[in-house]
């Protein structure tokens, strides 16, 4: 049961990603502080799917974890209309920083289970997958996929490595964005507009624009993007297209569909 506790009965469901915290709290700390707040805890062991264990919930669901971990379970919350509650416990917590939680401090954001405090914002798709931040294709989508093939051998400098490994390769990619042939190092199509920078994003000033943004970059170190704004895009590329979902990787068909649910997720904040 990845130690889930009595479903029937709870103020809210707490999901760990044990493999996403790091420093303090740990995640025991965590679990005792959410079980004293009266929420039901499940920790996800090796092989569990958080989306199964959603399904579960009859209130408010909520996610321990870093902006990977989200996805997922938001889209079982947009489905049966459940408040999402978002836990910051991962390395960046972008997601949590743009909806104005305090990324430092994981035990606060338990609050919003008994805040009553809710806003709608957006939801993107990719295909049928839902993001709550971005999907990026080129550059950072190789650094994430050879980053993730570093940690599976146990590689200590898994992130510098992929990343050196990555700005060796000067070229561009071909992309067809909407049918239109584009030659980029990095396109990121995001869910609201982004302050971008080279190998990061910035803050959204709003989550309910009800727009996707996509970003393109074609120099080698880019210090300027192309950006159009629309509410679905196509990206397509020869062969299958590798690209990094919230910072997943995930490997795509040849031909993927980007669109977005204006204010389909119900969120509650401290």
């Amino acid at each position: 049961m990845g130690r889930a506790a009595h479903l029937e009965d709870m103020r809210g469901l707490l999901i760990v990603n044990p493999r996403s915290g790091k420093g303090a709290p740990s995640e025991a700390e965590l679990e005792h502080e959410a079980a004293r707040r009266g929420l039901d805890v499940h920790v996800l062991s090796p092989g569990d799917d958080a989306q199964a264990v959603a399904r579960e919930a009859r209130g408010p669901i909520g996610v321990a974890g870093g902006d990977g971990s989200l996805g997922p379970v938001a889209e079982v919350a947009r489905e049966r209309d459940l408040p999402f509650v978002c836990i910051p416990f991962g390395t960046r917590n972008h997601f949590a920083r743009d909806i104005g939680l305090d990324r430092n401090n994981p035990v606060a954001a338990l609050a919003a289970f008994d805040s009553g405090r809710h806003m709608r914002i957006d939801v993107g798709r990719i295909g049928r997958r839902a993001f709550l931040n971005n999907v990026s294709f080129g550059l950072y989508a190789r650094l994430v996929h050879r980053r993730e093939a570093h940690r599976r051998r146990r590689d200590a400098f898994a992130r510098l490595r992929a990343l050196w490994l990555s700005a060796r390769d000067r070229r561009p990619e071909p992309f067809f964005l909407d049918g239109e042939p584009v030659a980029a190092r990095i396109v990121l199509v995001a869910n609201n507009a982004y302050d971008v920078h080279v190998f990061d994003v910035g803050a959204r000033d709003r989550l309910d624009e009800g727009r996707l943004h996509a970003y393109i970059a074609k120099g080698w170190l880019p210090r300027t993007w192309d950006e159009r704004v629309a509410e679905r895009f196509t990206i397509e590329r020869a062969g299958s297209l590798r690209a990094a979902v919230d910072g997943e990787p995930v490997e795509l068909d040849s031909l993927v569909e980007l669109s977005i649910e204006p204010r389909a997720l119900r969120i509650l904040v401290p």
